[in-house]
């Protein structure tokens, strides 16, 4: 049935450690048709030693972490993606306080794109990993151009007859290649007092925004969150 789409990124920090299930490229809601897409990042990750400082974005023991976890990903232990990821995003977001009906929706609207699985649900088993879409690790090239053919039929097929909300950074945005023909595609900007675009400062509202998202009870709520003028942790929802 069409209903309600919410692209968010991940966090480039990560909860440690896990348990089972370990981790497959098959595994999760899109595993079946990713599949063969991770297995190359994964071995891309592998080829390079997980990757250098320069890649990862890191130093010292954060460094030595993110290149073991890289390198070990397939079988590596895993938790949820909501547990998995971190920071100010999914902290606000707060998925664990969430009421039962809107932890339904969002198990069903929320899809994370994220450099190693390329798409992941809310509940999909994830290993600890480091990987931005911006960069390029051996063999796949640059993370976003090897998943945008992988990911954007997936995506488009999800969202049709639908409503996809866009709340993607641009590095996570050119990993796919949206089909707005196919369904209602909102894209906002939070904006400040000044009127200006925020930045970082605005991901704590990005969050909360998520959180109202997966709270309102259809997509005729969820407009009425984004047709502009509300105002979430002090910024404004404005439409592009």
């Amino acid at each position: 049935m069409p209903g309600v789409v919410i692209l968010l990124p991940p966090s480039e920090g990560k909860a440690p450690e896990g348990g089972r299930p370990p981790w497959s490229p098959a595994s999760g809601r899109f595993g079946r048709k990713l599949a063969a897409g991770r297995r190359q990042v994964a071995a891309a990750l592998g080829a390079v030693g997980g990757g250098d400082a320069k890649m990862l974005g890191v130093s010292g023991a954060h460094l030595e972490r993110a290149r073991a976890a890289n390198v070990a990903c397939v079988g590596a232990p895993t938790l949820p993606a909501w547990q998995r990821f971190t920071g100010v995003v999914w902290d606000h977001l707060d998925v664990g306080t969430l009421s039962a009906a809107a932890r339904r929706n969002a198990t069903e609207r929320l899809v994370v794109v994220n450099g190693l699985a390329g798409l992941s649900g809310l509940d999909d088993p994830l290993p600890d990993f480091r990987l931005k879409m911006s960069v390029a690790p051996g063999a796949v090239g640059r993370v976003a151009n090897h998943w945008r053919p992988l990911i954007s039929p997936v995506l488009n097929d999800l969202g049709a007859g639908g409503l996809v909300v866009d709340l993607l950074p641009a590095e996570h945005a050119a990993a796919w290649d949206p089909e707005p023909g196919r369904y209602e595609l909102v894209r906002v900007d939070l904006v400040d007092g000044a009127g200006r675009k925020a930045g970082h400062a605005a991901k704590a509202a990005k969050g909360l925004l998520a959180r109202q998202l997966v709270s309102a009870s259809g997509a005729k709520a969820v407009h009425g969150l984004l047709d502009g003028g509300h105002t979430v942790g002090g910024f404004t929802v404005t439409p592009r």
